[in-house]
């Protein structure tokens, strides 16, 4: 699978703008930022909106939204916690209702009534719930390497880092940790890993050259307070009536094959597309993932 010359990732920019609206609380009468990427066309009434996974933000999208910009208005939020959206007073507050309303002022706030969906793991699973809705926005939906069961041994390893407010000594050091912990994004280049660190460290601002993860560490507590049974979405799924793409890692420990063979034959009847080489979960920023999606988009 070709990866993405550095060029189309250091050329990334001539249609992008970094907004933020005002959401409401929770418990905050003031409201607090939620901040997006936009790409494209603010008039283009055709909307993408590209929602990424728990630990990962907006920036993880700057590739893919590029490269479709020139037919959407692509929207990349960071959910509350990540990014330049401000963090929850409460740890228990980063929940999935939260996550709803968010997404139900930005689309107010953008004025999209109608839009296509891309929802890498977390952001999978936001747009299933959203799409199982009566009068749901989403005309269309990509769902990235997650399904309606989630394996309850997949949700405590990812526990086991995301809890950790791990601080680097440096930039480097940073990236490292990155590039391991995310391994199974798949093969991609040094500009791409340098892209998803550059985005997803964040300076102690202290003049050490410290740098800690972009997200709050309390993000992690829905993951450590699971019962240790797996998620059965199914309820949800055949709710979505609207046409799906789902993208699977061949090697994910999140999404198995039998529960994404499962969603090609209920529900909303899937389309489902198997990545080698790839686990949890593909990045997005390959050129063959992106024509996939590309083309499924133009073709549904």
């Amino acid at each position: 699978m070709r990866c993405l010359p550095a060029a189309d990732v250091a050329g990334i920019n001539a249609l992008m703008q970094r907004k933020s609206l005002i959401v409401p609380g929770p418990g905050d009468v003031t409201g607090r930022k939620l901040a997006y990427t936009e790409f494209g066309d603010p008039a283009n009434d055709k909307v993408l909106v590209c929602v990424h996974g728990v630990s990962r933000l907006g920036r993880d999208f700057d590739t893919i939204a590029d490269a479709l910009s020139g037919t959407y208005r692509v929207i990349c939020p960071d959910m509350a916690g990540r990014g330049d959206s401000d963090w929850l007073a409460l740890a228990e507050d980063y929940s999935y209702p939260i996550y709803l309303s968010d997404i139900a002022s930005l689309l107010q706030h953008i004025g999209a009534a109608r839009v296509d969906w891309i929802g890498t793991s977390m952001g999978g699973l936001i747009g299933m719930m959203l799409a199982a809705q009566a009068e749901s926005p989403i005309e269309r939906m990509i769902i990235n390497d997650i399904g309606p069961v989630i394996p309850m041994a997949s949700l405590q390893r990812i526990g086991t880092y995301l809890g950790t407010d791990r601080v680097f000594a440096d930039y480097a050091e940073g990236e490292a940790y990155l590039r391991d912990v995310h391994a199974p994004f798949g093969p991609l280049t040094d500009d791409q890993w340098r892209h998803l660190a550059e985005h997803g460290l964040k300076s102690l601002d202290d003049g050490s050259g410290r740098m800690r993860l972009h997200y709050d560490p309390k993000i992690a507590a829905l993951f450590q307070a699971g019962s240790g049974d797996d998620i059965v979405l199914w309820k949800i799924w055949d709710k979505i009536s609207c046409p799906v793409l789902v993208l699977r890692g061949a090697e994910s420990d999140l999404l198995m094959a039998e529960t994404a063979a499962e969603m090609a034959t209920r529900g909303p009847k899937a389309r489902v597309e198997t990545l080698a080489g790839i686990g949890h979960a593909p990045a997005l920023m390959d050129a063959a993932q992106i024509a996939m999606v590309r083309d499924w988009l133009a073709q549904s």
